[in-house]
Order: structure tokens, then C-alpha cells, then sequence
């Protein structure tokens, strides 16, 4: 089972195949290698690594996969959008007791409250930054938060509270952007577009992690079970989403969103 020290002193290796080039990954004297053009691009001892995301193609072994295993690296297969096809995971898919807990949880509104007071928090945690009010006001707004989160009767309400404020949230954030409103996988302008393709490779990150320790994605809190839909994923990536909120105000100032790399076609923007 996975412990707390493993995510502290171990790493989470990327490799990026996605440009043509011919690599492969070798074990040599409990290091594992990377190979690109036949040369060592750079190798790390299997006792620092955690897991190994792979977006692309590369070349792996048997032999690769069994020592692998015998270190408790998992392995992920990834698409350009951080999606996962396929994985090899080490012993946390036998985390039984953890999948228990999980089914069998008491307190999933409670827990929804959690997530939902801290994705707020951290909204108001950058429109403080932006020193839109001042700090005084922006403790006020959050204890109001906290106080409306802690009355709520039931997710419907509970919803509310987080539409309402979130809807806020982005008028006043991205002001600079002519912001119009969030519509997601709408793409009806480019702003809306930025953030899908950001919450999508969020989301996709989360659940590959969510996987490495074991748990059911499918198997949410505040997120209900439906049909395929990944419900935990979608519950943890909540208070993240203001990772992806900042970099697109930050790529807006430094210049780095050009409206001609994107196309209009029928409605919707695209790259």
C-alpha cells in the first residue's frame, strides 16, 4: 500500500514522445533509462519514482514491465490531453480496504461541503491577489461562505451556493478578457475553450493519481454515480480549478493567447 512518504520523497515521472522521435526505457543497475536517437538522454534510480506517465509512443520490454512491477512503479499511457488508455498499476488496484471505506462512506455531504468550501476559498484567494477589495472585505465574503456551506440542507442547495458565487467569480476574475460567461465544451469563444481544454488535462491528471492509489473513480461524493461518468475525479478536481483559472489570466497578460492560432467553424472555436 501506498504510504504518505511515497508521494513526499518519491517523483512522478513525465516522458513526452509526442514529437517524432524513436525512444525507448531500459532498466540498468536498478536505474531506469531513457533512450532517445540511441543515446542516454538521462536515467533516475527506481527507489525516487513513483509512477511513470508516458504520453506518446515509446518502446518498453517485458522485461521492462516486470522490474517495474517488482519496484511498485506504475506506468500510464497517456494522449496528448493527459487521457489515460492504458496503465500497468503496481499493488494499489488491491487496495481493498480503502475501496471499502470508500463504498461505505457516512459522511459524503460533508465531505462535499469540504470540497466545495475549498474550491470558494481558493477563488477568493485570487481576487485577493488581484486586489480587487481589500483584505478586510475578502475575510468577510469567506466567512459568509463558509457560514451559507455549513447550512445547507442538501447537495441542491449546496450546488447553489457554488454556481452563485462561482458565476461571480469569473465576471470579476477575467475582466481584463471581455468575459462573457462559462460555458463548458460549448467553445463559443476563446476563453471557454482555454478552460476546457485545462479542466480536461486537470481532470485526467487526478484521475490517473486517484488510480495510482487505488480508489474507484467512478465511486463519487458530490458528484453522483451516472453512466461512465468519474465521479470521484470530478469531485477532487473542484478545488483545483483555480491552477487552470490563474494560468489563463497569466497567458492573457504575458501575451501568449494570438486569436490566429485558433478557427471559427460552425459556432465554435477551435485550435
Amino acid at each position: 500500500m501506498l504510504s504518505l512518504n511515497d508521494f513526499r520523497e518519491k517523483q512522478i515521472i513525465f516522458i513526452d514522445n509526442s514529437k517524432d522521435s524513436e525512444t525507448k526505457i531500459k532498466f540498468n543497475n536498478d536505474n531506469i533509462v531513457y533512450v532517445k536517437d540511441e543515446q542516454v538522454s538521462n536515467q533516475l534510480s527506481c527507489y525516487k519514482i513513483l509512477a511513470i506517465f508516458i504520453i506518446g509512443d515509446t518502446s518498453l520490454t517485458t522485461v521492462f514491465i516486470k522490474k517495474a512491477t517488482e519496484f511498485g512503479i506504475s506506468i500510464f499511457f497517456m494522449r496528448q490531453n493527459f487521457f489515460t488508455y492504458a496503465s500497468i498499476e503496481s499493488k494499489a488496484e488491491g487496495n481493498y480496504l480503502l475501496r471499502e471505506k470508500q463504498y461505505k462512506a457516512q459522511n459524503e455531504f460533508f465531505i462535499s461541503k469540504r470540497l466545495v468550501e475549498n474550491k470558494l476559498a481558493n477563488q477568493i484567494s485570487l481576487l485577493s491577489k488581484e486586489k480587487i477589495k481589500n483584505k478586510e472585505e475578502f475575510s468577510k465574503l469567506k466567512d459568509e461562505i463558509v457560514s451559507k456551506i455549513e447550512k445547507a440542507k442538501d447537495e441542491k442547495e449546496l450546488l447553489g451556493i457554488e454556481g452563485s458565487f462561482t458565476k461571480k467569480f469569473f465576471n470579476l476574475y477575467f475582466e481584463e478578457l471581455k468575459w462573457y460567461k462559462r460555458m463548458p465544451r460549448a467553445k463559443v469563444d476563446i476563453n471557454n475553450l482555454l478552460l476546457d481544454i485545462g479542466y480536461t488535462f486537470l481532470l485526467n491528471y487526478i484521475d490517473s493519481l486517484l488510480r495510482l492509489y487505488g480508489f474507484d473513480v467512478y465511486k463519487g461524493c458530490y458528484h453522483k454515480l451516472f453512466f461512465k461518468r468519474k465521479s470521484l475525479s470530478c469531485d477532487i478536481i473542484e478545488p483545483f480549478r483555480c491552477v487552470i483559472d490563474k494560468e489563463l489570466l497569466k497567458s492573457f497578460r504575458l501575451k501568449k493567447i494570438n486569436e490566429k492560432d485558433f478557427k471559427f467553424i460552425n459556432g465554435q472555436y477551435s485550435l
